[in-house]
C-alpha cells in the first residue's frame, strides 16, 4: 500500500496509521523469534543438564568392599597413610622373595584392587612382593570425588614409601592401567621407581574426554568438551591441564614400559606414541594387536606376561 501525503495529517497521525497496518506482522515475528529463544534456552538447558549429570557420573566415588579372604593366596591386609590427607590407602601386600623385587599395581577408572589380581598371582610366582592398592575414592579406599589423577598421585607416592620402607633392600616397580598409570606419572615429585609399565594411557586430558565422547555421543559428542572440561574443572577445583600425562612424563627417569592395543578408541596409537617420544630413555612400547581398551593382562594372557617379566627382570634383577 501507498501512501500519500496528507498535509491535514500530522506526523503523529502517520505513525499511528503505520502502525495499526504493520502490528499483524510485527506479531508474528515477535511470535516467531519468542518460540526460536524458548527452543534454543531449551537446548541449552538439555546440553547443561548432559555435562552436569556427566560430570557427576565420571567423578562420582566408586567404593566398593574387597573381601580379604583369598584361600588360595596368601595376602596382608594393609592401609598406607597418606601424607597430607585424612585418609588411609587400603590394600593387600603378598609377600615374595627378598632380592627379587617390589611391585606396586594400580588399578583403572572405577576399579580396585582385584582387577590387578590375576597380575600380582603371576608376579608374585616370579618371586616378587607385589602391593595393589585401591586408590582413592575406589575400593575401601575412601574419598568423595574422582580426580583423574591429581589426588590420586598422592595415593602412589604413599604406597611407594611403604614399599620403599618395607622393603629398603629392593628395587621396586609400579604397574598402571588407564587411571592407575596416570596416577604413577601425575605424581609430583616423581615417585622414586626402578622401572615403570603403563597401559593405555592418555597424554592429555582434554584428549581422553574427546575420545570417550565421540564414542558414546557420536561424532559431534565432542563439541561438549568446550562445556564439559571447565565443568571438571570446578568440580576438581583445578585446571585440567594439570591433568596432563604428557606435560609430566619428562619428570620421570625411570625405564619405562608402554602397552596399548592396537583398536583401542580410548587411547589412540598415535596418542601413546607422542607419550612414548616424549618419554625419556631407556624406553619401550608394546603395541598389542587386536586389542582394544582392555584388561591387558586378561587379554593377551602369556605374551602379556613374558613381555612384562622380560621387562621387569631386566631393571629390577640384573
Amino acid at each position: 500500500m501507498v501512501f500519500r501525503r496528507d498535509y491535514t495529517l500530522t506526523s503523529l497521525d502517520y505513525l499511528f496509521r503505520y502502525t495499526a497496518l504493520t502490528t499483524p506482522y510485527l506479531e508474528m515475528y515477535y511470535s516467531i523469534a519468542r518460540w526460536i529463544t524458548l527452543q534454543l534456552v531449551s537446548v541449552g538447558i538439555i546440553i547443561i543438564l548432559i555435562v552436569v549429570i556427566l560430570g557427576e557420573i565420571v567423578t562420582g566415588s566408586a567404593p566398593t568392599h574387597v573381601e580379604t579372604l583369598l584361600p588360595d593366596f596368601s595376602v596382608e591386609a594393609v592401609q598406607i597413610p597418606v601424607k597430607n590427607n585424612d585418609y588411609a590407602v587400603h590394600g593387600w601386600l603378598a609377600r615374595g622373595k627378598n632380592g627379587g623385587g617390589a611391585i606396586l599395581l594400580v588399578h583403572s577408572i572405577r576399579s580396585n584392587r582385584l582387577e590387578m589380581l590375576s597380575r600380582a598371582r603371576f608376579l608374585n610366582d616370579l618371586g616378587y612382593h607385589v602391593l595393589m592398592i585401591d586408590l582413592q575414592a575406589h575400593g575401601e579406599t575412601p574419598g568423595n570425588r574422582i580426580t583423574f589423577g591429581a589426588r590420586e598421585s598422592a595415593d602412589v607416592t604413599a604406597a611407594v614409601t611403604f614399599l620403599r620402607n618395607t622393603f629398603p633392600q629392593e628395587r621396586i616397580a609400579a604397574i598402571g592401567a588407564t587411571l592407575g598409570a596416570a596416577a604413577i606419572v601425575l605424581a609430583d615429585p616423581a615417585p622414586q621407581l626402578d622401572a615403570i609399565i603403563l597401559e593405555s594411557l592418555h597424554p592429555t586430558f582434554a584428549e581422553a574426554v574427546a575420545n570417550r565422547l565421540r564414542l558414546h555421543l557420536g561424532k559431534y559428542g565432542e563439541n561438549l568438551q568446550f562445556l564439559l572440561l571447565p565443568y571438571f574443572s570446578f568440580l576438581l577445583g583445578l585446571p585440567v591441564d594439570d591433568l596432563n600425562p604428557i606435560d609430566k612424563i619428562k619428570n620421570i627417569t625411570a625405564p619405562i614400559l608402554f602397552i596399548n592395543g592396537t583398536l583401542d578408541k580410548h587411547t589412540t596409537r598415535s596418542e601413546v606414541k607422542k607419550l612414548y617420544d616424549a618419554a625419556h630413555f631407556p624406553k619401550k612400547l608394546w603395541i598389542v594387536q587386536g586389542a582394544g581398551h582392555y584388561n591387558m593382562h586378561t587379554y593377551a594372557g602369556e605374551n602379556y606376561e613374558k613381555h612384562v617379566a622380560d621387562f621387569l627382570s631386566d631393571y629390577l634383577r640384573k
